[in-house]
């Protein structure tokens, strides 16, 4: 009896030790990336809109142009430049397999700027993406790369700093390859949401538990949790923070245990852009989207397959229906191994399964939306179908027109606040189009508004009908669109002198926000116009610009091809 119960104590540590298995990552094969002050911004799997955080955010002392280097010998493998994302970004290639990304930038070193400049003139695209040929941009370890900025989707002066596996491009967690950041502090556990796991995590609210210390001891107030409900779930609010600093941070792992046997869990490592979306199901999205504060689920939803959890035993649901008291643990760790431990325990008090005449559950009900399924709607004003993997959990779809007192009817698709994983097109009929070619499908939903381009169905079974692709429930609304987009100078006018000025800048601006294409014509040869945050459009004086009088001649399209041209003549 003795053996028995030291083999089974020695299977639970066993299995608790491999559900995550450490990570074999070389140690200080990289350095630091940014010279000032080593300190973070955001860390590795911190939750943002629609996906994770997928690097580190180097600060830069709060300036721009600090010195940004290789993290270690490699070549220049891509450059990317684009007005929101990564912005300005260079990524380097090492000889142990692994790619090194750096996000945000200004100016790159000279040579790799000049190449990059004469690539843009010869694509004619500010926008670009290019593979570099190998060896041509060689780098070694700690060599100066670019100066450090705040382009893209950068709301401060920082740097963004990746490490990827290169052949499968999946992003790895810095943090994980000793970098010498001091970080002494566990993670914090705010409070704990406790679900239904019954019914759909979408038809209900969850009940929140405040988390106290006592005594040392992290657990919930109450320290029982009486529910009843037969089958539920755990999630936690919680951030991590390293020593000397006050940001909150994301957490690096969760693990939930019943009987200090582990039931499920998750860690911020290795993910790939094709993934990060589903922090959808990672979180509870309906009620961050609504106002609420992140939740991160300790179990996954039935529509995400797997991704940073661990089902190895199982998907974080618990049944507690034998009316027992059951000794839950959660363990929070952040990549420095610091951990927080919170203990509670959970009691269901109701009737058993097989007594109860209705429990609420999903399969079956009218007008439900199941993930892992097909999910089709139709009626004589819309019809659309969700892809297998478009949900997340089950919904009870529903459907709303709105009649406006201008403008076409409103479609309220469900709501905005369901998550929806992949691309689906929408289909609106409507015979008394105007402008057929002209027509834009609207998507709104709180704040947030979507514009694409409606392709008119004009035979057979698609005849008067709009299709457009989106991937978000909501209000959707067919518009025609027949008003070509504004041009505006800033401190700027025709017949101007402009020998004191380094730039020209220009605002854009169009009813659907959609722009298809911006050219730019200095004496009827292309010039590069950047727009980095897609605000300005700016042109910074060169070359291409030599005293004297010039012809500038702008033109602009929506999606739906409305043209505005302006032409301007200044003196240089």
């Amino acid at each position: 009896m003795k053996f028995s119960l030291v083999c089974l104590l020695l299977m639970n540590l066993v299995c608790y030790s491999q559900l995550f298995p450490a990570k074999n990552y070389p140690k200080g094969y990289f350095s630091w990336p940014v010279d000032a002050k080593i300190a973070l911004a955001a860390n590795f799997g911190e939750l943002r809109p629609n996906h994770y955080h997928m690097g580190l955010d180097c600060k830069s002392d709060q300036v721009e142009n600090r010195s940004v280097m290789a993290a270690a010998e490699g070549y220049v493998a891509k450059v990317k430049i684009e007005p929101f994302g990564f912005g300005r970004c260079i990524y380097i290639n090492h000889p142990n397999g692994l790619t090194t990304l750096y996000a945000h930038l200004n100016d790159f070193y000279s040579s790799l700027e000049q190449y990059i400049t004469n690539k843009q003139f010869q694509l004619k695209s500010w926008d670009v993406f290019l593979d570099l040929p190998m060896g041509m941009f060689p780098v070694k370890k700690g060599q100066f790369i670019a100066f450090s900025g705040n382009t893209g989707g950068s709301q401060g002066p920082h740097v963004h700093f990746e490490i990827r596996e290169t052949k499968t491009d999946k992003v790895l967690n810095p943090l994980l390859f000793g970098f010498p950041l001091e970080d002494g502090i566990a993670p914090d556990i705010l409070r704990v949401a406790v679900y239904d796991r019954t019914i759909s995590t979408y038809e209900q609210s969850p009940r929140f538990y405040s988390v106290k210390k006592i005594n040392g001891v992290l657990t919930t107030s109450p320290s029982i949790l009486i529910v009843n409900i037969p089958k539920i779930s755990f999630a936690i609010t919680a951030y991590d923070r390293y020593s000397g600093s006050t940001n909150k941070n994301g957490i690096f792992q969760a693990i939930l245990s019943e009987n200090e046997k582990p039931l499920a869990g998750f860690q911020m490592d290795g993910i790939t852009y094709d993934e990060t979306r589903y922090l959808n199901a990672h979180i509870d999205y309906k009620l961050h989207n609504s106002g609420g504060s992140y939740v991160q689920h300790l179990g996954y939803l039935p529509g995400y397959p797997n991704g940073i959890y661990n089902n190895q035993f199982g998907n974080g649901v618990v049944n507690i229906e034998d009316g027992l008291v059951h000794p839950i643990k959660i363990s929070v760790k952040d990549a420095n191994g610091n951990t927080s431990v919170l203990k509670l325990n959970v009691k269901y008090i109701g009737p058993k399964q097989e007594d109860k005449k209705t429990l609420a559950k999903s399969d079956g009900q009218k007008n439900e939306f199941r993930p892992g399924f097909m999910n089709v709607f139709e009626n004589a004003q819309v019809r659309f179908y969700l892809p297998e993997n478009a949900l997340y959990d089950s919904i009870r779809f529903t459907f709303k027109e709105i009649i406006p007192t201008q403008g076409n009817p409103i479609y309220q698709l469900h709501n905005g606040d369901i998550p929806v994983h992949s691309m689906f097109a929408i289909n609106i009929k409507n015979p008394a189009a105007t402008y057929p070619n002209k027509m834009v499908m609207h998507r709104f939903w709180r704040n947030k508004n979507d514009y694409s381009k409606a392709e008119h169905g004009k035979t057979g079974y698609e005849k008067d009908w709009y299709r457009a692709s989106f991937r978000a429930f909501g209000n959707y609304q067919l518009i025609e669109d027949t008003i070509p987009p504004s041009i505006t100078a800033v401190g700027f006018k025709e017949g101007m002198n402009i020998s004191k000025q380094n730039r020209l800048a220009f605002v854009i601006k169009d009813d659907t926000e959609e722009l298809k294409n911006f050219t730019a014509l200095l004496d009827g040869k292309w010039i590069r116009f950047s727009n980095d945050k897609g605000a300005v459009f700016i042109y910074r004086l060169d070359e291409h610009c030599p005293p004297g009088p010039h012809e500038l001649k702008i033109s602009v399209a929506d999606c739906v091809g409305n043209k505005s041209e302006r032409t301007y003549h200044f003196t240089r």
